[in-house]
């Protein structure tokens, strides 16, 4: 029950890495605060909260500051606090050399896997000064080193560069902030795909290209799991990691990115 009494939010929680975690901090006695853009967090909530959970869920677009602060805000107004914050949205849009992007789509996939980390630090920030205590835990990934995914990696090179920074202004005022960096990781069909272009047979290519550079610089040759990613962040969230901070944690088979 490492989250007995604590409040943690969860962004990008509908699915994916986001609803693991969400339902392994259930367990752990967390109540939650949970917030995605899609309307399919609601199903989540209503299933946690029918195990006995104290949930809120949120409809939010968290790449634009103004929903992410009304969202938080939201939190904090119905519990009072918010203990923990696990950044976990964002991830590839497209899969092509750099070369192949368009601008356009250079933005968005910085827009997608930057901003929201970066809004959801500075919108809980506040909070967790006035309360004197905290723990973020951003997910990153370990393809800020990796092929076909160029605007991607820049972006989570960013949540690596803001976990630090952050974690050196506020870590002396009782405020950890870690990151973890997922490798390739098995889940179930996204219920709200990032992408719903019909991929063509160039584009196959590409991500082939991206499966294959993933499973080889993993040295145990094999995609993760879900559970094996929520486990990370949740033992970086909560006090058992209470001396460490400003670390990005690779899970990722070995592949350090």
């Amino acid at each position: 029950m490492r989250f007995h009494t604590k409040v943690v939010a969860i962004t990008g929680a509908a699915q994916g890495i986001g609803r693991q975690t969400a339902e392994q901090a259930a367990k752990e006695g967390a109540t939650l605060l949970l917030i995605d853009r899609s309307r399919h967090v609601h199903e989540l909530a209503a299933t946690l909260t029918a195990e006995g959970v104290q949930v809120l869920a949120l409809e939010a677009d968290l790449e634009q500051w103004e929903s992410t602060e009304q969202a938080f805000g939201a939190g904090v107004a119905h519990f009072g606090r918010i203990d923990v914050l696990i950044n976990n949205v964002g991830g590839t849009i497209w899969a092509r050399p750099f070369a192949d992007y368009q601008p356009e789509q250079i933005e968005k996939e910085i827009r997608r896997s930057l901003f929201p980390t970066l809004w959801g630090c500075r919108a809980v920030l506040p909070w967790m000064l006035k309360q004197g205590t905290g723990s973020i835990v951003n997910v990153s990934s370990v393809a800020t080193s990796g092929v076909n995914r160029v605007p991607y990696s820049a972006a989570k090179g960013g949540v690596n560069a803001l976990t630090r920074s952050i974690a050196m202004e506020y870590s002396h005022q009782g405020i950890r902030i870690n990151a973890v960096a997922p490798g390739g990781t098995e889940a179930p069909e996204r219920v709200t795909p990032r992408n719903t272009e019909t991929p063509t047979a160039q584009e196959k290519i590409w991500y082939q290209q991206v499966v294959d550079q993933t499973l080889d610089s993993s040295l145990m040759h094999r995609y993760g799991t879900l559970e094996e990613q929520a486990q990370a962040i949740l033992f970086l969230a909560s006090d058992q990691a209470s001396y460490i901070t400003g670390v990005t944690l690779p899970v990722a088979g070995g592949d350090l990115g």
